[in-house]
């Protein structure tokens, strides 16, 4: 009787522990080197349910936060991706990926946004940094499938700018993107912009002190989304919907984002575009976040296998 119970015991401790949920990790102190900026970028990580205990190699989700007083942690602080990244794993919606949330910011100060992309005179080439110092160092770091088709990125507002233009810059680089709010602007709010407002966002990646029509350089044409595209292989685009933008309809940045659409669809380029109520805030985006990742999955499982 003594054994026939302990042996009852010992089954169900086993199958406590093998029925167990494999727990996702986050961390947040991380640094790599950049060689390009002479200096460490921070940045915090998710590692998927099981990524410790299973020898596989997962897709890559970069994710660009947003301007202003934007950091890495948001993701995790005010998005909670990691919850939701958890839950559409477990259950099955989305494969099991690894997200990385680099700094995008200057320094600790952040007075002027990058946008994740290099300054105008050169000083800081983020953009440089992203495609040669950041993914390189982040897929040697961890078990990566290390190829374009297993690379995505996902972005908000700054960061979702940014995603589209290495998107569109850099087409084989990457699976897909996806961009909530992504903060285009039209000619004339770039000129409408306060000398204050327009130092604090462009005085680095357009040019220094500068108003009226000479804030039209030829960097800001460059990023205009006609000489985006022009500029960028539309073969690449032609099977699958790469591109997905979802923006509210009280958005600031709707009229831009919505010429960006109406650019890409006569270019022949397929893309999602979805408008959804809200405006340029966290209850948009976190609202906006698990359709973002089911697109996510979408394009990456083209890329990689179980």
């Amino acid at each position: 009787m003594f054994a026939r119970s302990l042996l009852a015991l010992f089954a169900s401790t086993l199958f406590t522990l093998t029925a167990a949920p494999l727990r996702a990790d986050v961390r947040t102190q991380n640094v790599l080197p950049s060689p390009i900026l002479n200096r460490p970028v921070a940045y915090s990580v998710y590692l998927p349910p099981g990524y410790q205990e299973r020898g596989r190699d997962y897709p890559v989700l970069y994710l660009l936060h947003g301007g202003g007083t934007g950091q890495p942690l948001d993701w995790f602080t005010l998005a909670g991706i990691d919850q939701i990244l958890d839950k559409l794993i477990t259950d099955g919606q989305i494969r099991p990926l690894i997200a990385v949330a680099p700094d995008g910011r200057r320094d600790a100060g952040n007075e002027v946004a990058t946008y994740f992309l290099d300054d105008a005179d050169g000083q800081q080439r983020w953009q440089q940094m992203f495609m040669q110092d950041f993914i390189p160092g982040i897929e040697s770091r961890y078990r990566t499938i290390g190829t374009p088709e297993g690379r995505a990125i996902l972005g908000m507002s700054m960061g979702g700018m940014a995603a589209t233009i290495y998107q569109l810059r850099h087409p084989d680089q990457f699976a897909g993107i996806a961009a909530l709010s992504a903060s285009f602007r039209t000619d004339q709010q770039l000129l409408d912009l306060s000398d204050q407002g327009y130092a604090s966002r462009f005085a680095t990646v357009l040019g220094p002190d500068l108003s009226g029509p000479d804030r039209l350089t030829a960097t800001w044409d460059d990023l205009n989304p006609a000489s985006l595209i022009e500029a960028t292989d539309t073969t690449r685009f032609a099977r699958i919907p790469r591109l997905y933008f979802d923006i509210g309809a009280d958005d600031p940045f709707f009229e831009a984002t919505a010429d960006l659409h109406i650019t890409l669809r006569d270019a022949g380029i397929r893309h999602r575009f979805r408008v959804s109520e809200g405006s340029h805030d966290w209850p948009f985006w976190r609202a906006s976040l698990q359709d973002a990742l089911l697109h996510i999955d979408a394009v990456l499982t083209r890329g990689y296998g179980e």
